[in-house]
C-alpha cells in the first residue's frame, strides 16, 4: 500500500515527519478509538463478516480517521482514493467516479475517502449516492462538524456514521513511548513536563508527535521541568470554533451548569469559551437567556443582574468586563430555578395555535358606538376595582372554551409567594362564578 511519500514520488531517504513515519501499518497498530475498531465494535464486526458499509467518520483532527480509512482500504483488497472536498470540485469528482467504473469493470473496489466531506454542497453530495449504490465506490467521509447538520439525509441513510473520540493521557502515552522508540531515544523530560507535554497536544495524536519531534531534537543537558518546557513551547490552542460544533456543545454546558446550580463549572465553561475567543456580548445575551428561562419569577432580580452585567460589560470593556459576567454567572447559579413561566408560555403558544379562531368574549370588548352595544359588546362586564377584594372572578377565556392551567408556580423563591396567591385567586374564583 502506497503512503504520502510514494505517492509524492519521493526518494525512500527523503526527510519524513515523525507523524508519518509512525503512520499504523494494520488496524491492530492504531492506538485508540477501540469503542469502534474492537471486536465486537462496528468496524471489528463488519471487517469480520466481510461486509464492510459506507462509513462517515465524525471527530476532531489528528485522531485517525485518514489513517482508519486507509488501513480499512488495505484489509478488503480495495483501491484507495483519497480527495478534499476543500480542493476538489465537480470535474474532478467525474475523473474519480470514471476511474473507480473502470476498477469495477477489472473487477477492482474502491475505497473513495473524501476528507472534509461536509464541505460539498448538496448537489456535490447527492453525485455519490448513484455511485455507492451500485457499488462503485464504498465511501468513507471524515468530518469535524455534526453530520445531522452538515450532510444530507439521502446520504447518511447510505452511511453509518462513526464517532471517534479525542485521544486520551493514557492513549498519548503510549503514542509518545512508540516515538520514543522509532527515535531511539527518551524525551528530555521529567515526569510532570512529559504529562505537560501531552496535555498540550489536546487529544490530538498528529499534533503530539509534531510535539514530540521537537522537543527529541533538543541538545539539553539533564531533563526539562514543566516551567522549562511551557518556556520553550507554546501551548496548542484549543479546538474551538465559534460557529461549529464546539461552538454548541460548549454553551450547552454552560447553560446546564448554571440549570445544574453549580458556579465552578459554569465559570469553566464559561472560561473555556472567553479562551476560544467567543464574543462576550454573545454570552452576556445567552446569560440573560437563562434568568428568564430556569429562574424567571423564582428570583425576579435575576434579570435585573444579568443586564446590570451586560451594561457594566459595554462600560468596561475587555478583559475587566468578563468579570461582571462571571458574576451574573455565580448569581444564576445560585438562584432558585423555575422553568413554570417557560412551560407556561410555551403552552399558552400550544393553545392558541389549537384555537386561533375563537373571539374574546364580549362582555370583556369595548363598546364605543351603539352598534356595539347593541350586539352585546361590555354587556356584563365587572370592574374588578368595584368588586370585593378587588377581584370579579369573571372568565376572561372564549366563550365554550374550558379554562387551562397554564402557570404553575414551584414551591422555590419567590414563586412560593406567588403560588399563595394564585391559589388564593384560584379559591375566589370559584367561589366567586359558584355565586
Amino acid at each position: 500500500m502506497a503512503d504520502l511519500f510514494d505517492r509524492a514520488d519521493l526518494a525512500a531517504d527523503a526527510p519524513r515527519p515523525l507523524a508519518d513515519r509512525l503512520r499504523p501499518a494494520t488496524l491492530a497498530d492504531v492506538i485508540g478509538q477501540t469503542h469502534v475498531l474492537g471486536p465486537e465494535a462496528p468496524l471489528g464486526v463488519m471487517l469480520a463478516s466481510g461486509a464492510l458499509t459506507s462509513l462517515v467518520f465524525w471527530g476532531p483532527p489528528g485522531v485517525g480517521k485518514t489513517t482508519i480509512a486507509r488501513l480499512l482500504a488495505h484489509e478488503t483488497d480495495l483501491h484507495f482514493v483519497q480527495i478534499s472536498a476543500i480542493f476538489s470540485g465537480v470535474a474532478e469528482l467525474k475523473k474519480v467516479f470514471e476511474a473507480a467504473r473502470q476498477r469495477r469493470r477489472a473487477g477492482q473496489g474502491t475505497l473513495l475517502f473524501v476528507d472534509e466531506i461536509h464541505r460539498f454542497n448538496k448537489a456535490q453530495q447527492d453525485s455519490f449516492l448513484p455511485h455507492m449504490e451500485d457499488g462503485t465506490i464504498l465511501l468513507v467521509g471524515a468530518t469535524t462538524e455534526n453530520p445531522s447538520f452538515e450532510l444530507n439525509a439521502a446520504l447518511l441513510s447510505r452511511a453509518q456514521v462513526l464517532v471517534l473520540e479525542r485521544l486520551p493521557l493514557a492513549d498519548l502515552e503510549r503514542l509518545t513511548q512508540r516515538a520514543e522508540k522509532a527515535l531511539d531515544r527518551r524525551l528530555p523530560l521529567d515526569g510532570p513536563a512529559r504529562e505537560s507535554l501531552q496535555e498540550m497536544a489536546d487529544g490530538d495524536g498528529r499534533a503530539l508527535l509534531n510535539l514530540v519531534e521537537q522537543v527529541a531534537a533538543w541538545e539539553v543537558d539533564g531533563t526539562l521541568d514543566t516551567a522549562a518546557l511551557a518556556q520553550r513551547l507554546s501551548r496548542r490552542a484549543a479546538l474551538y470554533d465559534k460557529s461549529g460544533d464546539a461552538h454548541y456543545n460548549l454553551i450547552s454546558a454552560l447553560h446546564k451548569s448554571v440549570r445544574g446550580s453549580d458556579p465552578d463549572a459554569a465559570l469553566y465553561w464559561f472560561a473555556r469559551m472567553l479562551e476560544g475567543g467567543e464574543d462576550p456580548r454573545y454570552l452576556a445575551r445567552r446569560i440573560t437567556r437563562m434568568a428568564v428561562e430556569d429562574i424567571g419569577l423564582a428570583d425576579p432580580q435575576a434579570q435585573a443582574v444579568c443586564l446590570q452585567s451586560w451594561q457594566t460589560f459595554e462600560r468596561l470593556g475587555s478583559p475587566e468586563g468578563e468579570l461582571a459576567l462571571a458574576q451574573a454567572l455565580i448569581y444564576l447559579a445560585l438562584a432558585p430555578k423555575s422553568n413554570a413561566t417557560y412551560v407556561a408560555y410555551k403552552g399558552a403558544r400550544r393553545l392558541a395555535k389549537d384555537t386561533g379562531s375563537h373571539a374574546p368574549p364580549k362582555h370583556i370588548l369595548n363598546a364605543p358606538t351603539q352598534l356595539m352595544k347593541d350586539q352585546g359588546y361590555a354587556d356584563g362586564y365587572a370592574y374588578d376595582h368595584d368588586a370585593e377584594d378587588g377581584f370579579s372572578g369573571q372568565d376572561y377565556f372564549p366563550d365554550g372554551m374550558d379554562r387551562p392551567d397554564l402557570y404553575d408556580p414551584v414551591e422555590r423563591g419567590y414563586e412560593r409567594d406567588l403560588k399563595k396567591r394564585l391559589t388564593y385567586f384560584a379559591q375566589l374564583r370559584a367561589k366567586r362564578q359558584g355565586g
